[in-house]
């Protein structure tokens, strides 16, 4: 009985969470306002000083992955929702393909309480982890490793001979820029999203496979570029 009433107080409180802190469709932000907002969260996370490593992962990469609100709410059990942006990157040209849009929930345990939001970058380091974001769904540490980015200047990081997730997830929040764990993670495709932006119902690989040339993706295409330039030499 004492089991079946915890229980039901953690459900709850998860339900709680997820309601006060998730989104409502009148408030989702369009395709253009996330990418918008992509735009600005990469521009925040190219300011500080130890973004080398990060600069040089994005420079290399084979996608990225932006949710610029990411929202964690917690009684208890945790809730967390975020609503974001896909780009294919080729590395050898440095030309970028998509975008293709996603949302990302997440549940956590343990002694906690409060709320906060956070934008959030996920370097896509190979072909294999790219590979990942053409299906429906991707759970984060399952479906493909992940592993918080390592900031810092690469020419001291003791962990460039260890680099090998397939993802490395960056945060920023109140000015502060960090490696941030997302094991358990699920990222889903917004095939709403993608059918307002693109006139028409299409899979992320056909989506992922396009240049990204429209004037609205731009500011995020510099944003990112401008990032890459700060790779170590």
């Amino acid at each position: 009985m004492k089991k079946n009433i915890f229980a039901s107080i953690l459900v709850t409180a998860f339900i709680l969470a997820a309601v006060c802190f998730a989104p409502s469709p009148s408030s989702a932000m369009t395709p253009n306002e996330r990418m918008s907002a992509a735009a600005g969260a990469v521009k925040e996370m190219s300011k500080p000083d130890d973004v080398e490593i990060m600069a040089d992962l994005v420079k290399n990469s084979h996608g990225v992955v932006i949710i610029p609100r990411f929202y964690k709410a917690a009684i208890g059990i945790g809730g967390s929702y975020g609503e974001g942006v896909i780009l294919r990157h080729d590395p050898a040209t440095g030309r970028w393909y998509g975008p293709s849009f996603m949302n990302i929930t997440g549940a956590s345990y343990g002694l906690q309480i409060g709320a906060q939001s956070t934008a959030l970058l996920l370097v896509i380091s190979n072909k294999p982890g790219m590979e990942r974001m053409y299906g429906d769904t991707v759970k984060l540490g399952a479906n493909v490793d992940i592993a918080a980015g390592p900031v810092g200047r690469r020419a001291g990081a003791a962990t460039d001979v260890n680099l090998k997730a397939s993802m490395y997830s960056y945060s920023m929040s109140k000015g502060l820029f960090a490696g941030v764990s997302l094991g358990g993670s699920v990222m889903s495709t917004d095939e709403k999203a993608n059918a307002s932006y693109w006139g028409t119902k299409q899979n992320p690989r056909t989506i992922l496979s396009k240049r990204a040339t429209r004037s609205s993706v731009q500011p995020l295409l510099n944003a990112l570029n401008n990032l890459a330039k700060k790779a170590g030499k």
